[in-house]
């Protein structure tokens, strides 16, 4: 059952809030290096999240009338050992809560959810930015030793951190 449609005056208050939401945490959160909104008709924000596995990515929060979606570019297609590479994400994706990998353009490798307008709150977005992190941190080099394999020294992936 898709969520009901969002009034005009639902979208602006959430947009308020999102714009409020997302300043704040840049200003208090070292783990947010900027943010953007688009400029065009599509309400949408770009979150700048530095990583530890992955050193910076971006989180695009896509206002709908019905959802906010989420999503982050993880890497490209693999080079190597496809089967072994889409078959560890799916097994990922069987832990993830509200998210999930998906394949994008090009074959490239998205990690994306949403949830319905209603349904979001400052909290809700503390929670999707806090899931999307801990989801890049903890798949992101597997995924890219498996994928990419032989463009590695194997030793950097068993280092310490």
């Amino acid at each position: 059952m898709e969520p009901p449609l969002a009034t005009p005056a639902e979208l602006a208050a959430l947009e308020q809030r999102i714009d409020r939401w997302l300043a704040e945490t840049e200003a208090t959160n070292p783990l947010v290096d900027a943010v953007e909104r688009s400029t065009d008709d599509i309400v949408r924000w770009f979150v700048r999240v530095l990583g530890e596995e992955k050193d910076v990515w971006t989180a695009w929060l896509t206002l709908r009338q019905r959802t906010l979606k989420f999503e982050t570019y993880v890497m490209p297609a693999p080079e190597e050992n496809e089967a072994a590479f889409y078959c560890q994400l799916l097994h990922r994706n069987h832990s993830l809560t509200g998210l999930a990998f998906e394949i994008g353009d090009e074959g490239a490798l998205f990690l994306a959810g949403s949830l319905p307008v209603a349904a979001v709150t400052e909290a809700e977005l503390d929670r999707i930015l806090g899931s999307l992190w801990a989801a890049v941190e903890l798949c992101f080099r597997p995924a890219l030793w498996t994928g990419f394999a032989s463009r590695f020294n194997r030793d950097w992936f068993h280092t310490e951190s």
